[in-house]
């Protein structure tokens, strides 16, 4: 019996050690008063379905084991020390592009109209124990208010994936405990407060905003840095060769220039590095070394040239590298940009500031000017100036100090270009005015270029194309519009760059996202630049092919008579710019994201060659007679990207490598020489029973054709058009007999 007796308080010690252990650290009853505010919380999230099931009667403290993993409640002497709610709304980073704060609507993804974001933070902020706040794809919106800085012993704030617009507030740095920061995927923008001083901070995560231009000022102990998809334009800073803790650093997806520091591939402690898609140029040297716990380097899609250094070449088995488009001469040459690609300069336009002091210098400058002229005009002179006035049409000069001086022509002379030796294929008057519902073209001042953009606002810039800066903006009758800045990179006599804007006033079309006017700002005395050319585009707000692509229920919209509407629309749109103006516009940049699509599914092409002289030393686009080769590659390169695109409208499939390319190309070929049952396998499943069978073959065919790896097998635009025009014939008489429920 005492042995017995002795085996049973054993059993007793351990079964209490083993309770003690499995009970959550947060057991305890809840004060009433912060019950209430929980309950208040989850009224003004309303009543999201992560938190349906809170009652007055839930012990928040000791939420059973069977709820949502979704929240997280940890308390300490009945006062909530964490809170973390991960709702199922999508945030800005599930669109492309992001809406805009400054003109921001509530949606589906957002709280109501009713939600008040400083009211829901009063409520919070009387959680005074807080160490840990953690609200996640909620939908909130609204401008961070500066009374979060009341969460005194704050140590880890996340507030991902929602709709938070604005500037991220100062008071953030008053979190001096704060060790954890990520404000990633909402629509914040502007700069980044100082954050040198959060010597604490370990994680910093402000990915997928709007922030920029400047590199943020941190702190040297951080180990976790993403700043990635934001709208950083700069050198990447010296400064971080001190952050000798830094472990990851994701600085992808913005618009950062010159040459990769090399210090990055050997900070100590770097595991993680990712430049991807930036504008970094020149070639790594050869000698440069890597930390041996480096591995994982991305440096792709920028316009580095030269080889590989070993420590990230090839033969780096230790690590994974990637470093496809670029211009680099080691590697898959498949997944390169020729050299020429990466020579030239990237395009950062960094349109002129006015202060005040330079607008009176201007008017003064003016009235001078004027009685100058008066009373000191010479016969030469008078005789210069105009010729010079009949030239050169509407273009504000900048002097080297700065200032603005306007010519007295207000209007475009529109004149007929030289006609070119290299004679473009013509088409019908009828299609190259095929501009509908357009506002006549016309000449912008500066003055409305800044209005429309509010003085070329972060909050309105959309991103980079192909050519420079592209901002949202709205022009004085209400309608918005797009401002592409394209800065010139030689100078040129006006007569010629007017002769390029006679061209890009002839940019209209039903299936083009059409030019309707532009402005010149010149340059006196300036040793690199001659001009900013700022082009007014038409604004489609109905989203890109692939859009509809990337959500399943708009793609199931898309059955196969409208996508061969849009993409003979896309035809069109190429077949203009080839052949409805002199010379033809030629390597268009042709990519499903650049389809946009308006209210009524009519297709846009966007992004496309604006004819402009960007580039140092290179051939200007008005003279291409001397170049009949360049061009007729050129064409059918636009013809190899727009097969492209019938791939994916026909599979469904968004294409992200070559080899997933080549793949597919196999699977049509093959489908051409088998039954027609077999084209199941390849088509998108929701085309099925939508098709008949010889359109979508003749489609099939021409896509092929299009793909060939011999440009001079391609297809021209015109055959091309007509097999698709055949196609959609065939398609209709199919449909016209009743055979649309037939399966195929």
């Amino acid at each position: 019996m005492r042995l017995f007796s002795s085996n049973m308080e054993n059993f007793k010690v351990v079964a209490l050690v083993i309770f003690v252990m499995l009970v959550p650290v947060s057991l305890g009853q809840l004060s009433p008063s912060e019950t209430r505010i929980l309950l208040q919380v989850q009224k003004q999230l309303e009543y999201p379905q992560v938190l349906q099931s809170w009652t007055k009667w839930t012990n928040f403290c000791y939420l059973p084991s069977s709820s949502s993993s979704s929240i997280k409640i940890v308390c300490s002497n009945n006062r909530v020390t964490e809170l973390t709610v991960i709702g199922n709304r999508s945030s800005p980073a599930a669109y492309r592009p992001k809406p805009g704060s400054g003109k921001f609507s509530v949606s589906q993804e957002t709280l109501s109209a009713k939600f008040n974001i400083d009211a829901f933070f009063t409520t919070l902020t009387k959680l005074s124990n807080l160490r840990v706040l953690s609200l996640v794809s909620l939908g909130l919106w609204g401008p961070l208010p500066g009374k979060i800085n009341r969460f005194w012993s704050l140590e880890v704030l996340n507030i991902s994936s929602n709709f938070i617009y604005g500037e991220i507030p100062k008071q953030i740095t008053s979190f001096k405990n704060l060790t954890s920061l990520v404000l990633a995927d909402n629509l914040f923008n502007g700069s980044v407060p100082d954050l040198q001083n959060m010597l604490l901070l370990r994680e910093l995560n402000l990915g997928g905003n709007n922030l920029g231009p400047k590199f943020p000022s941190l702190s040297n102990k951080l180990v976790s840095v993403v700043l990635k998809n934001n709208s950083l334009r700069s050198d990447i800073p010296l400064g971080l060769k001190s952050f000798d803790q830094l472990k990851h650093l994701d600085i992808s997806s913005n618009k950062f220039v010159g040459p990769i520091p090399t210090f990055l591939f050997s900070l100590p402690s770097i595991e993680y590095l990712n430049v991807a898609e930036n504008q970094l140029s020149g070639a790594l040297p050869m000698n440069i070394s890597c930390t041996a716990k480096l591995n994982y380097v991305d440096i792709s899609h920028n316009l580095l040239i030269g080889k590989l250094p070993s420590c990230i070449g090839l033969n780096s088995s230790n690590r994974t590298v990637v470093s496809s488009w670029n211009c680099l001469s080691s590697g898959n040459s498949r997944n390169q940009h020729p050299y020429s690609f990466c020579h030239k300069e990237a395009l950062a336009v960094k349109p002129p500031v006015k202060s005040e002091q330079q607008n009176s210098s201007i008017r003064l400058g003016l009235i001078l000017g004027i009685i100058g002229g008066v009373i000191g005009i010479v016969v030469v002179s008078a005789g210069l100036v105009l010729v010079l006035l009949k030239r050169s049409g509407t273009i504000t000069t900048v002097t080297e100090d700065g200032k603005y001086e306007r010519s007295v022509a207000d209007k475009m002379s529109v004149r007929s270009s030289p006609k070119p030796a290299y004679e473009s294929r013509r088409v019908p008057q009828t299609m190259r005015s095929a501009a509908i519902g357009l506002p006549p073209y016309r000449v912008f001042t500066l003055e409305e270029i800044e209005d429309a953009t509010n003085n070329f606002d972060p909050t309105n810039l959309m991103g980079e194309g192909s050519q420079g800066q592209l901002y949202r903006g709205w022009i004085r009758d209400g309608s918005i519009v797009l401002v592409k800045c394209i800065k010139l990179k030689q100078r040129h006599l006006p007569q010629s760059l007017m002769q390029h804007m006679e061209v890009t006033s002839k940019l209209r079309h039903r299936h083009l996202v059409s030019v309707l006017g532009h402005c010149i700002v010149t340059y006196q005395d300036h040793p690199n630049t001659a001009s900013t050319v700022f082009i007014v585009l038409e604004h489609i707000s109905n989203g890109s092919l692939r859009d509809y692509f990337n959500d399943w229920k708009k793609k199931e919209m898309l059955k196969w008579p409208e996508r061969m509407a849009i993409i003979i629309g896309a035809a069109r749109g190429i077949q203009f710019l080839h052949t409805g103006v002199a010379p033809g516009i030629f390597g268009n940049n042709l990519k499903i994201e650049n389809i946009l699509l308006d209210e009524s599914l009519t297709a846009k092409i966007s992004d496309y060659n604006i004819p402009l002289p960007t580039k140092i030393g290179s051939e200007s686009p008005l003279n291409v007679q001397d170049a009949p080769n360049l061009v007729e590659n050129a064409e059918k390169e636009d013809v190899y990207q727009l097969g492209v695109i019938l791939l994916q409208v026909i599979t469904g499939r968004l294409i992200k490598s070559t080899s997933e390319l080549d793949d597919l190309k196999l699977q049509m070929e093959e489908c051409l020489t088998e039954a027609p049952s077999k084209s199941r396998g390849v088509t998108d499943p929701s085309l099925r029973g939508t098709y008949a069978y010889d359109s979508l073959r003749t489609t099939v065919e021409i896509t092929i054709n299009c793909l060939s790896n011999d440009s001079a097998k391609r297809p021209s635009i015109e055959d091309v058009l007509w097999n698709l025009q055949y196609s959609i014939q065939v398609q209709e008489g199919w449909t016209s007999s009743g055979n649309l429920s037939t399966q195929m």
